[in-house]
């Protein structure tokens, strides 16, 4: 039988990632695995109380335990789900096993009962498919855009210029997809909750811990499009997402240097620095000319203050700073 690890990254929310992991545990019945808890050094007395409860409710026993786990440092979303997946690698698993599948998942996200079988269902009938994602969804019932095309250059100006006939002739480059009603091919799909192939983790290595936050999940599914294994949406995976509880994202003012970073890290690696420069004058004549058209028309601007200020401030201040060295490498286990 197929086994699953779960693994769900908590930053200062720990009756939310309590809730989260009791749905889990609630959509992983009838499936071999466990259950991860990663407290990315909260500092707010998270670990222990996620510890007592987890005890408490007798979730570290039983057909999928859970296990509460510290990382020792913040380091961001692909650090702390990097943590995880080693640990389950490195003999967390129960009985010494080794997971086939790990199963991301949000701290503020709350699959359905059939949600985790259905994207388990699909990866174990398709082989050539690496990455399983599910279909999102509001507190309002709402879809989420969660499927997408991988950035390039002609989708940041598309995507900036916001200009119907360019987005008709673009319309292959757009990056964020209509919702799909069935199973759809993606280029990468939202982390908040996606199933990952082991034997390709294997293969092109965890999360590129140098993105602190965002683009990084965009990041493990080009490298993995690139070594052709195939990611896949399941509207039938259903899974309510509260959205941005940890990121604070909703009240962001101006863009954090971090998404800054990550943005410009992402084009740079996969692209080079050519390439990275391309994509961020691209987003600049775009921008720029959709500023233009406010002028004369009364639309909302659709970005923060000083977002194309920032953009081009801090791409050209670090254009010449070297990546750093990469801490996604496999970690390798033989099957039991």
């Amino acid at each position: 039988m197929a086994s699953v690890l779960t693994v769900i990254l908590n930053w200062r929310t720990a009756d939310m990632t309590l809730r989260a992991a009791e749905a889990a545990r609630a959509a992983m019945q009838g499936i071999s695995g466990a259950i991860t808890i990663v407290d990315n050094a909260s500092g707010d007395g998270s670990f222990d109380r996620m510890s007592r409860a987890v005890q408490a409710r007798g979730w570290d026993k039983g057909e999928t335990p859970v296990r509460v786990l510290q990382s020792g440092q913040n380091g961001g979303f692909g650090a702390g789900n990097n943590h995880g997946i080693r640990a389950g690698l490195q003999g967390d698993f129960p009985a010494g096993q080794r997971p086939d599948y790990v199963y991301v998942l949000n701290s503020d996200a709350f699959p359905e009962p059939g949600a985790i079988r259905t994207l388990l269902g699909y990866l174990e009938a398709h082989p050539e498919a690496g990455f399983a994602g599910s279909y999102i969804y509001g507190e309002d019932g709402a879809a989420h855009q969660t499927a997408f095309r991988f950035p390039s250059v002609a989708g940041e100006f598309e995507s900036h210029l916001r200009l119907g006939l360019v987005s008709r002739l673009l319309r292959h480059k757009i990056v964020a997809m209509p919702v799909p009603q069935v199973t759809a091919r993606a280029g990468w799909m939202a982390g908040a909750s996606l199933m990952l192939r082991q034997d390709m983790l294997d293969q092109i290595g965890l999360f590129d811990e140098r993105f602190f936050l965002y683009f990084e999940e965009t990041d493990l599914m080009l490298r993995g499009a690139r070594a052709g294994w195939q990611a896949v949406y399941l509207p039938e995976s259903r899974v309510m997402h509260i959205g941005s509880v940890s990121t604070g994202m909703r009240q962001w003012q101006r863009l954090p240097g971090f998404w800054l970073d990550s943005r410009l890290h992402y084009f740079t690696k996969n692209h080079g620095r050519s390439g990275a420069i391309a994509a961020t004058l691209a987003a600049a004549l775009g921008g720029g000319l959709w500023r233009a058209r406010l002028l004369v028309q009364t639309k909302e601007r659709g970005d923060p203050p000083y977002y194309l200020r920032d953009m081009l401030k801090h791409h050209f201040r670090r254009r010449f700073r070297p990546l750093p060295e990469a801490k996604n490498a496999p970690v390798r286990r033989e099957k039991a």
